[in-house]
């Protein structure tokens, strides 16, 4: 028998079959992990967004709290000021600190709004990622699409014979 024969034969054939079953049962199952994967990835970083949206809804609470305190302190300074006419350089002193204390609150309050805009710009950084990843899947389905077509061209060169027009 031949080998023209035996690729002929309904063994042959069955054997074709099956690699070619095989071949796209591998594909599919790789596609479908692949899609879990991004599924997954995606979940986890909407979840990661979510956090870093309640991280900046609370420093920005945290900077309203601290810009009160601030003016809490400027008015006990005044207050200070006002006693201290009649009892020297000892609350002069305290004042002093109180003064600095209050610069350093404003310049720790402003931090906090900085540190607040910092995560409102990682949030549209995360946010890219999820655009990034939606083109990732798209790239994954168009790839997906181009290795069926691959499975046609292998089955072509499996058997060669069937691309020369001239053979029967």
């Amino acid at each position: 028998m031949t080998d023209q024969d035996k690729l002929r034969s309904p063994s042959g054939s069955a054997m074709r079959l099956g690699g070619v079953t095989m071949l796209l049962l591998i594909m599919a199952l790789a596609f479908v992990g692949m899609g879990l994967f991004m599924w997954n990835m995606g979940s986890d970083m909407s979840r990661m967004t979510e956090s870093v949206v309640q991280m900046g809804k609370d420093v920005g609470r945290m900077t309203r709290n601290m810009e009160g305190m601030a003016g809490n302190m400027n008015q006990m300074a005044a207050s200070m000021v006002e006693g201290q006419a009649r009892m020297g350089d000892d609350f002069s002193r305290v004042r002093i600190g109180m003064e600095s204390m209050t610069g350093n609150m404003a310049n720790m309050s402003s931090d906090m709004g900085e540190l607040n805009q910092n995560i409102a710009g990682m949030t549209g950084r995360i946010h890219n990622m999820s655009v990034d990843m939606r083109q990732m899947n798209h790239s994954m389905a168009t790839m997906t699409g181009a290795m069926g077509h691959m499975g046609n061209d292998i089955n072509k060169f499996s058997n060669p014979q069937r691309m020369m027009p001239f053979v029967p």
